[in-house]
Order: structure tokens, then C-alpha cells, then sequence
């Protein structure tokens, strides 16, 4: 079951087997988690999105920086130094060009923490991922194609802290071990992870514009 943003839209998949009546059970038993994600949403809604001009907020593995634009021709558009992001732009480009400059390099820091972070949990957990993929998604910090042994990461995950990627990777993988979210993955994440409880609602609690 899923409750997705921006209006908190409760989704849910069953096997076919299920019937109706368990599946209204199963939601009705859910209420107050559903009303919980609802609100949330609704507070997220009246936050501006990211206009990617100078004085808003960006964040880096969870640190928070001020965005600066300076405009030039520069073939390296971005710098950190300290708490400041500095993005170089044409005078002329739009707010969406300014968004795919800061996603390309949010997928390039992924791409130089993930692929270590990936060999050192397979090799704990005795599992392989043949392919890992980064998308931006809306509703998904991660998922797992289990038949082909491939994961997906969310592009957000570069703006939390790295213990939050590190709890979804380790998500990701269990799955390898047990495709359902059963007393088993529990437990394998428990012996993986002690605290993935107190990562995952962290992970969850965080809200970025844009």
C-alpha cells in the first residue's frame, strides 16, 4: 500500500487471489498510517517549488547549502566550497535547465558513493545486484527487480544523509534474499541494520522543494 504525493492518494496491489473484503480490511486497518502520510503531503504542498535562483536552499548528503548563480559560459557549471552551491549558468536558461544541471551532478556523487557501498553490502549479505539505476522518482526511495537482479535508487537520496542511502541499498538487496516485506526481511534487516527503523523515519520525514 502506497499514499502518494501531492494529494496523499492511497494506492494498493494484492495478488489476485485476495479478495475485496480482505483488501478493504487490510486499508481500514491502516487508517491512522494513511491520515499520518495525508497530512504530510499537505504540509509539503505549501512549500514553493525550487526556482534555482540565487538564496535557496540545496542540500548535500543531508548539509544544507545556499545556492548562488553566477551567469558566464564556463564549461564547469557547479562548485561547492563551504555551505555555498555555486551554479554557472547562461543569463538566458530556465529554471528546468538549471534543475537538470543540479540532477546530472546529484547522479554523478551517487554514482561515486554507490558502486563501494554496493560491493561491501553484497559481500556481507552473500547477494549480487547484476545492475543498479538511478531515477528520479515521486513516490520510491528504491525498488528491486528480483528476476533480474537489478535496483533502482532514488536521485533524491544525494540530498539526505548517507546513512539513509546505505538503509535503502541494504532494503534493496534484502530483497534478494526475500521478495516480500515478511517476518523474514524483517529480521534480515534487523541483523543487517539494528537501527534501519529510526534511518527509514528519518529518510521519510525529510522534505526538499524541487
Amino acid at each position: 500500500m502506497y499514499v502518494t504525493p501531492p494529494n496523499g492518494k492511497v494506492r494498493v496491489t494484492a495478488p489476485l487471489h485476495m479478495s475485496d473484503e480482505k483488501i478493504r480490511v487490510f486499508v481500514a486497518s491502516k487508517i491512522s498510517w494513511i491520515k499520518m502520510h495525508q497530512l504530510k503531503f499537505a504540509g509539503q504542498q505549501s512549500k514553493p517549488e525550487m526556482q534555482y535562483n540565487s538564496g535557496e536552499k540545496i542540500y548535500i548528503w543531508g548539509k544544507e547549502h545556499e545556492l548562488i548563480i553566477e551567469y558566464s559560459n564556463k564549461n564547469h557549471p557547479i562548485s561547492v566550497a563551504h555551505n555555498t552551491f555555486i551554479l554557472t549558468v547562461k543569463s538566458e536558461s530556465t529554471t528546468k535547465q538549471r534543475e537538470k544541471l543540479v540532477n546530472e551532478w546529484y547522479r554523478d556523487e551517487l554514482k561515486k558513493v554507490i558502486p563501494s557501498m554496493l560491493a561491501t553490502w553484497q559481500s556481507r549479505m552473500g547477494v549480487e545486484a547484476k545492475e543498479f539505476r538511478i531515477k528520479n522518482m515521486k513516490t520510491r526511495w528504491g525498488t528491486c527487480n528480483t528476476i533480474e537482479k537489478r535496483i533502482w535508487l532514488n536521485l533524491q537520496l544525494a540530498k539526505s544523509p548517507i546513512e539513509c542511502l546505505e538503509y535503502v541499498v541494504v532494503h534493496e538487496l534484502t530483497h534478494l534474499l526475500e521478495r516480500l516485506h515478511s517476518k523474514n526481511f524483517i529480521a534480515y534487516m534487523d541483523n543487517f541494520l539494528p537501527n534501519w527503523r529510526k534511518t527509514k523515519k528519518e529518510l521519510n520525514s525529510l522534505t526538499f522543494n524541487g
